[in-house]
C-alpha cells in the first residue's frame, strides 16, 4: 500500500493506492497532489485571486466546471437538508473571527465544554441569501450582501475528484483532513476508516463511496474571552448552540457526506440527530460532548 501526505485546502491529505511502486503510480500520486493545489485555487475564499473571491467580490461571474458544479451541489444541499446547509455563511464565519486560512488563527487543543458565551460581538449575519447558477452560460449571480463559503463541501469534492483520478491507478482512499472517498476495494475487502468516538474509536468498513465527519471540535478559537467553532447554525448566524460534539455519516460519495453530516449536527441535538438519521437511513456515528456515543441509521 503506497501513501502520499501532504498539505492542501489548510488540512492534512493522504492519499493511499494499493499498487507497486512504479511510474503509474508515481504519476498517479502526483497528480493526485497536483489536483488538489488546483482546486485549492478554484474553491478557496482565502486567496484573493480564486475563483471564489472573485465572484464573492463582485457578486457576480462567469466561472469554471468546477464552481459551478459545486456552487449548484452546495444549493441543493440547502434546499434538501432544511437550510441547515448552507453556502452563504461566509459573513457569519468571518463575524465569528474565521477571517482568514484556520493555520492563522490561534486555535485552543481543548474541546470546547459549553456553548460559547458571546460577547457583545460577533453579530448575528444573515443566512440564506440568494445564489442564482446559470449553467447554460456558466453564470452564477449573488443577491447584493450574500457571499459564499464551500469550505467543507469543497474538501468533500475534492476528495471525491482526487479519488477518480486516481482509482484508474488501483484500488485507492483519498482523505482531505477526513472527508473520505474511496475507489475500488483493496485485497482486505473493504477500507477500514478508524472514527473518534466519546471513548476512544471503532473501525468502519468502507467498501465504497465516501465517509465525512462535521464537528465542532474541528476547528475552534478563542476570541475575547470566549470558544466559537466553525459550524454556523444558518437560523441564527452565529456559531451551533447543540449537545453534539461531532457527526461522522457514511454516503454514497465524501460531498454527500459531508453536507449531511453537517445537517445532522444541526438538528437538535443527539436524540433528534439518531431520530433522523434512522428516520431517513443514514449510517452515522453520533458524539455527544460528554462522551455519550450512538451508532444510527443501520450503523453497527
Amino acid at each position: 500500500m503506497l501513501r502520499h501526505t501532504f498539505r492542501a485546502m489548510g488540512t492534512d491529505i493522504e492519499c493511499l493506492l494499493e499498487r507497486p511502486r512504479d511510474e503509474i503510480a508515481e504519476r498517479g500520486l502526483a497528480e493526485a497532489e497536483a489536483e488538489f493545489a488546483r482546486l485549492e485555487a478554484t474553491l478557496s475564499r482565502f486567496l484573493p485571486g480564486s475563483e471564489l473571491s472573485q465572484l464573492n467580490a463582485a457578486g457576480h461571474a462567469t466561472v469554471g466546471p468546477d464552481l459551478l458544479e459545486l456552487t449548484e451541489a452546495a444549493v441543493e444541499a440547502r434546499s434538501t437538508t432544511g437550510g441547515r446547509f448552507d453556502p452563504t455563511v461566509h459573513d457569519a464565519l468571518v463575524e465569528a473571527g474565521y477571517d482568514r486560512s484556520f493555520e492563522l488563527i490561534a486555535s485552543r487543543a481543548s474541546v470546547p465544554t459549553a456553548d460559547p458565551v458571546l460577547p457583545p460581538h460577533p453579530r448575528p449575519s444573515s443566512c440564506g441569501g440568494g445564489v442564482h447558477v446559470d449553467r447554460s452560460r456558466s453564470r452564477i449571480t449573488l443577491d447584493p450582501g450574500t457571499r459564499l463559503d464551500l469550505g467543507g463541501i469543497a474538501k468533500g469534492h475534492a476528495a471525491d475528484r482526487v479519488s477518480d483520478l486516481l482509482g484508474a491507478a488501483g484500488p485507492c482512499l483519498v482523505s482531505a483532513g477526513g472527508d473520505i472517498a474511496v475507489r475500488g476495494r483493496p485485497k482486505a475487502g473493504v477500507w477500514a476508516i478508524a472514527v473518534s468516538t466519546g471513548g476512544g474509536e471503532i473501525t468502519i468498513g468502507l467498501p465504497h463511496g465516501g465517509l465525512a465527519t462535521s464537528g465542532r471540535d474541528r476547528r475552534c478559537w478563542q476570541r475575547a474571552g470566549a470558544e466559537y467553532h466553525h459550524i454556523i447554525d444558518p437560523a441564527t448566524g452565529l456559531p451551533a448552540a447543540t449537545d453534539l460534539l461531532r457527526v461522522t455519516v457514511v454516503a454514497t460519495s465524501a460531498r454527500t457526506a459531508e453536507t449531511v453530516a453537517t445537517s445532522l449536527l444541526l438538528a437538535g441535538g443527539l436524540d433528534a440527530g439518531v431520530r433522523e438519521a434512522n428516520a431517513r437511513g443514514t449510517p452515522c456515528v453520533l458524539v455527544a460532548r460528554d462522551g455519550r456515543t450512538r451508532l444510527a441509521g443501520g450503523l453497527r
